[in-house]
Parts: structure tokens; C-alpha cells; sequence
């Protein structure tokens, strides 16, 4: 067997050419890991993840153009709250970590914001561990880390994630902020953008805890993190604290269901390759070549969904239906399956989905004969 170091090579070597030559890696950043935890059967997803693959490009080549992503406006009025947030040294920002999430420290005045400028994400990774370190290390002050770079293995490939902004307390734990742009109205958010930024806040708490967890003693990292948003309709910051020890549970299960990347790309016929630049056959066969798990909440998180969804309602499969659909009808796994179950024309009579399938068959030819009568 190869040492780790060759094997590390040699599959960067492979996710390179199945990248395309001279295409540059895509960051695989927190929203989508989030997404990806989420769908841990989709070999398809994993592997272009894995490979930095430009999923939008991809999907716009195969003819499937992607709806998925955040305009241009909203990324722009995002970027200019965060500015103000942590405008004056992040002194706003600490006063809400301070209001929020730890009253009984002592005021933050003037905190640490060091540089984690370096080279590359590997050399901003280093620079950021230790700078965390260092702060742990300086009791009784605040520290704020403006954009860390953080790594998390996943499925045997290294994400780079960088989240807003961690905090170091005066006693050494560690918090992740979350600055948003959606509005805190009467001071609460949209339940199904908070969830969303709950899920993507614990994939960064996961990355601390590595980085923690190499520190002697680790320090704390806090599960309730900060979410700042702009108060009703103003440009003002607000914050709440949100309990993240469930979608950190979660998605440290569902990332280590995940197959590795290396297992999924060894199976890959031999000079596979997802470049948006081959022809529209070679590269919808690529794609093919690799099992999908599609479901209807892939519409809201990944480019490739409107594909997916294209080949799945055409193969019949009870995935397009959705997932609690899925889990209810057990082995019937096409809806040509499930009909002929309910007509009695397949299926064990033994089977509780068999048996409810039919018993509801029988309910609706009564129903309909009572309307006809």
C-alpha cells in the first residue's frame, strides 16, 4: 500500500483530470457542505464537490440551466452589512457576542483582530490555527478573527471553509458568527433561512472543533452561535444566538456516511472527465456514469437539480416523489412498481406497503363508485 503522502497525490491528480485540464477547483465552502451533508447517498454530488467541479457550468453545458444561488443585489447588500458590522475594529459586532452570548465577561474594549493573510488556503488555514492559539493563550482579552480559513476532511478530501467571523471570549472559548442580510423583524427571522444558517454555522463549529482538538487543553468551542442580521427594515445590526447541537449532531452523522471521494472516483471509467467544454454526449454520459439520489429539496441546494430531477421522472423513480414518500413504500422503488402494486398485479401481499397500497386502492374504486352512483 502506498504511503498517505502518494495516496493524497494521487487523488488530487485524479480529481484534477476529472476537473478537466488546466479548470481550477471550486471551493467547496459551508453552504454547500450543508446541502451536501444533507443528501449523504449522492455519490454524484460528493464526487463533483470532491473535485471542485463548477456544478452551475456543468448543469448550463448539459442543457439544464441552474435557478440555484443568491442575485447579485443580495450578495452586494450582504457584503455592505458585513462592512458595517465590523466596521471600527468589529467594536459592534463584540458588543453583541458580549450582550448575547457572554454577559458576565468583561466589556469587550479595544479587541485583537490579527492578520491571517497568507498564501494560498493551506497557508491561511496554518496562519488562522495559529492565531486561535495565540488568543486562547492571552486570558482576559477578546480576540476577533475577520474571515478565518478553517479545514474539514470530508469524505476523504480536504474543504476549505471561512467562515464571517470567530470569536475568541476572555476565557478562551470560541464562538461562530453568522452575518446575514434577510431582517430580524420584531426581533425574529424567517424560521427557514435561520435553519439555514444554523446548518451552514455548525459545519464551521465542526472545523473549530478539529482545530481545538489539537490544542493542549482544547478550549471550548460554543455551540450557540451568533446570528446578525439587520434589525426590521433599517441597516442596523441585531443578533440572536442560536443552539446549533442538533444540525452540528446531524451533520457529523451524515458527513461520515459519506463514501470517500476515492472509492467513488476509482469506480469511474477510465478517462472520465466533467469539463463543461466537451461535447453535450460525452459529458451527459460522465455524469450518468455516476449514481444520483435526487429528491425534491434539491431544488433549493444544488446547480445539478433540474437535471437530475429531468432523468428521474423519466426513469419513474419514487425519489422525485420525496423522501417521506420514498421511506413509505419500502422496496417498490419505481412508480410503475407501486401502480402495479396497488392494482394486485406485483408485490408481496405481506408487505405493510404492498397492503396499504392496495387497501388504498380499494378505498378509492369505492369512493368513485359511490360518486358514479
Amino acid at each position: 500500500m502506498p504511503p498517505p503522502r502518494t495516496r493524497g497525490t494521487a487523488l488530487r491528480q485524479r480529481l484534477a483530470e476529472l476537473r478537466g485540464p488546466d479548470v481550477p477547483a471550486r471551493t467547496l465552502d459551508a453552504r454547500a457542505l450543508a446541502a451536501l451533508a444533507a443528501n449523504p447517498g449522492c455519490r454524484r454530488r460528493a464526487i463533483l464537490d470532491g473535485a471542485g467541479v463548477d456544478k452551475a457550468a456543468l448543469a448550463s453545458a448539459l442543457g439544464s440551466p441552474s435557478a440555484f444561488g443568491q442575485s447579485q443585489f443580495a450578495l452586494t447588500r450582504g457584503n455592505a452589512f458585513e462592512a458595517k458590522v465590523k466596521a471600527d475594529g468589529g467594536a459592534e459586532l463584540l458588543r453583541l457576542v458580549h450582550e448575547k452570548l457572554d454577559r458576565g465577561a468583561e466589556p469587550p474594549g479595544a479587541a485583537a483582530v490579527p492578520d491571517l493573510s497568507a498564501i494560498g488556503p493551506e497557508g491561511r488555514t496554518a496562519r488562522t490555527a495559529l492565531a486561535l492559539r495565540e488568543a486562547t493563550g492571552a486570558a482576559g482579552t477578546w480576540t476577533l478573527l475577520d474571515h478565518p480559513m478553517l479545514a474539514l476532511d470530508v469524505a476523504g478530501s480536504p474543504a476549505f471553509l471561512e467562515p464571517d467571523a470567530v470569536v475568541v471570549h476572555p476565557d478562551g472559548s470560541w464562538t461562530v458568527v453568522e452575518i446575514k442580510s434577510f431582517p430580524m423583524l420584531d426581533g425574529s427571522a424567517d424560521p427557514a433561512k435561520v435553519g439555514a444558517a444554523a446548518r451552514q454555522a455548525a459545519v464551521y463549529v465542526l472545523a473549530l472543533e478539529e482545530v481545538a482538538a489539537r490544542l493542549d487543553p482544547a478550549p471550548r468551542v460554543r455551540h450557540r452561535v451568533l446570528l446578525v442580521c439587520p434589525k426590521d427594515f433599517s441597516n442596523l445590526p441585531t443578533a440572536s444566538a442560536v443552539d446549533v447541537r442538533k444540525q452540528r449532531a446531524v451533520t457529523a452523522r451524515q458527513l461520515a456516511r459519506l463514501t470517500r471521494v476515492q472509492d467513488i472516483a476509482d469506480a469511474l471509467p477510465e478517462g472520465t472527465c466533467f469539463s463543461p467544454e466537451l461535447p453535450a454526449d460525452r459529458l451527459t454520459a460522465a455524469v450518468e456514469s455516476v449514481p444520483a439520489t435526487y429528491a425534491p429539496e434539491c431544488l433549493s441546494a444544488c446547480e445539478l437539480a433540474f437535471h437530475c430531477r429531468e432523468r428521474s421522472r423519466a426513469a419513474g423513480a419514487v425519489t422525485s416523489l420525496g423522501r417521506p414518500a420514498r421511506a413509505e413504500l419500502g422496496g417498490l422503488t419505481t412508480v410503475a412498481d407501486v401502480l402495479a402494486a396497488a392494482r394486485g398485479e406485483a408485490g408481496d401481499p405481506d408487505d405493510p406497503a404492498v397492503a396499504a397500497l392496495r387497501r388504498a386502492a380499494e378505498l378509492r374504486a369505492e369512493a368513485l363508485g359511490a360518486m358514479c352512483h
